[in-house]
């Protein structure tokens, strides 16, 4: 099947909407506690599957939504990445949830990067925010590697038990230091 959207691509990483193959991958990941900790729990594979079909149709619907990521050299899909905005969301989300197995390898950071880029050049988004569960470490470590500081709190709409920390930055934020934050660690 025809990738419908764009190919977007780092050193290690390509970006793109997510494919019919991909579902098996993101059933796994789904269903792995690790990942899912801080994610909104497991999700049993029909569950995975509707969220899953939902990104999708946030492609077909208005443009944009999360992106597979695959790792270049492998083949190998390590999770999803990207511009997020679900009705009564608290704003124009760049989000992340990769593979336990692809944590440590600072691929967040690199396909966020990848992806903020084209929200804001794309999109034409001003902000953006990311919705991190307040015990998810690593997601605040890639926040804050990102350039983005904590904006509030807030509860996701979808998941109305799930309280998050609303992390952020401005265009002109991410303009300024996009270099600085993506530095070889």
């Amino acid at each position: 099947m025809a990738v419908v959207g764009p190919r977007l691509e780092s050193e290690r990483l390509l970006l793109r909407p997510p494919l019919g193959e991909d579902f098996d991958d993101w059933a796994a990941m789904a269903a792995d506690p690790v990942t899912m900790a801080t994610l909104g729990g497991v999700q049993p594979r029909a569950v995975a599957w509707r969220a899953f079909v939902q990104m999708a149709g946030s492609w077909s619907l208005y443009g944009f939504g999360m992106f597979s990521v695959i790792e270049r050299a492998t083949g190998r899909w390590i999770g999803r990445v990207g511009p997020w905005r679900p009705d009564g969301w608290p704003g124009n989300e760049i989000g992340w949830g990769l593979r336990s197995s692809a944590h440590g390898y600072g691929y967040a950071t690199e396909a966020a990067a990848v992806a903020i880029d084209w929200a804001l050049g794309t999109l034409r988004w001003e902000h953006f925010i990311h919705c991190i569960d307040p015990t998810n470490h690593r997601s605040i470590a890639v926040a804050t590697r990102l350039g983005s500081r904590r904006l509030r709190e807030a509860d996701l709409p979808a998941l109305a038990s799930q309280r998050v920390d609303v992390y952020g930055q401005t265009a002109g934020d991410w303009s300024r230091h996009r270099t600085q934050c993506l530095r070889p660690r």
